[in-house]
Order: C-alpha cells, then structure tokens, then sequence
C-alpha cells in the first residue's frame, strides 16, 4: 500500500461531506489512526472542527491545486429535483466529479473511491442512471490503481438531521420495501448509508484494481478485502 506521510498514515481528500454517505465517511477518516489528515472540498463551512480536517472552500469549475494526497472520496451528488434541471444535475454529477478526480491524482491520489447507484450504466435508457454509468467510465479512463464504486439502491438515513430537504419518494419506497420484504429483489434493496461508508472507507486502502460493490454486499455490510 502506497503511503506518502513520513510516519506512514494516509492523507485523504474528500467532496461531499455533508450528504448522506459523506458525513459517514468524514466522520469514520477521522476516526481512522491509519489517516493524517482529512482534506473536505465543499462550497461551504461545515460545522463540525478535527485536528486532522482542512476544510478546502472550492469552485468544482475552477479547481485549486491540492495538497498531496493518497486516496480521493468521491460523495458528491445531487438530484434533478435539487438542482433543478438535468444540465445542472449533469455539471454535478459528472463534471464536477470527474473534475475532483483528475485533481485528485494531480495531487498523488492513486486511490478512488466512488458512492454511484444501482442501475449505472452509460448506455442506460434513463438519464440518471447514464450519468452515474458515464461518470464510472470516465474514472476508469483516468486509470487510478483503484477504483471502488459503491452501487447502492435506495439509500437510508436521516436527511432532516442534516438539514438536507427529505425525500418523499425515499420515504415512500422505504415503506414500500418494508412492506414486501423479501419479495423485493435483493439487488433493490434500501442500504443504510453507514454501510455504504464504511464499505468504501475499510475497502479503499487494501484493494486494488477495479472493484465494483452492489446493494446486496453493502446491505450485507461486508466489505471488500
């Protein structure tokens, strides 16, 4: 394993800290004795102060320079509702990720790892899922010596605590799979987002190559070793 710190720990960048599988992610990296320090590219404040956290204010269209770094966290994302129109759903998405990534390993990254979705697929018929498919295929081109992609389905947590807007629809499909149970194929299944965190977070440092971890895996909670 790669490592660049002169006592040997990690140094990780992450985007997406205030979402769902972001605030889990963030707050297990600087739990992690194995990491230095937390590099959090946001558009704003966040609330919470760590040692180890430097919060890096950035426009994903005019990206600074980065400090070195060993792994890139990619939990950015947004919705068509949210963002209000598929072009500015596509320009965070796709653009500003893939944009975090090639600045990530312009700065040593050789590590990625990404939160996509179940479905993804650059040739789908739905746009939402040909973005999230054409954002894996471009991360894949840039070549990293990993790349691990999360693809949960429906995605649990407390949006509300984080002052995200709920989801009726999440809400909706929740109950909805709640109610059928087993009957819903496994592979649509909700995931907690803790899992998908912790799934991308221990799997991140010990694998290599291209790895790509369903719902059922991450429901599971197991991870990738």
């Amino acid at each position: 394993m790669q490592t660049s710190t002169r006592s040997g720990l990690r140094r990780v960048a992450l985007a997406g800290a205030t979402g769902l599988v972001g605030q889990h992610l963030l707050q297990g990296l600087l739990a992690d004795p194995d990491v230095a320090e937390v590099h959090a590219l946001a558009r704003r404040e966040l609330a919470i102060r760590h040692p180890k956290l430097v919060l890096h204010r950035v426009d994903y269209q005019a990206l600074p320079a980065l400090p070195p770094l060993d792994e890139l966290y990619l939990a950015l994302g947004t919705t068509i509702r949210d963002a209000g129109s598929q072009a500015a759903f596509r320009a965070v998405d796709f653009s500003a990720n893939l944009a975090l990534a090639r600045s990530g390993m312009a700065a040593g990254a050789r590590r990625i790892a990404l939160v996509s979705a179940a479905g993804a697929d650059p040739q789908s018929r739905f746009f939402y899922n040909r973005v999230k498919g054409e954002l894996e295929a471009a991360l894949a081109s840039l070549e990293p010596d990993t790349l691990l992609i999360a693809r949960p389905g429906l995605l649990l947590g407390d949006r509300a605590a984080l002052g995200q807007r709920t989801r009726p629809a999440e809400r909706l499909s929740a109950a909805l799979f709640g109610f059928l149970g087993r009957a819903v194929p496994a592979a649509l299944r909700p995931v907690a987002a803790q899992n998908v965190a912790d799934a991308l977070r221990t799997g991140l440092p010990s694998v290599e190559g291209h790895v790509v971890l369903g719902s059922t895996l991450l429901r599971a909670g197991e991870h990738p070793v």
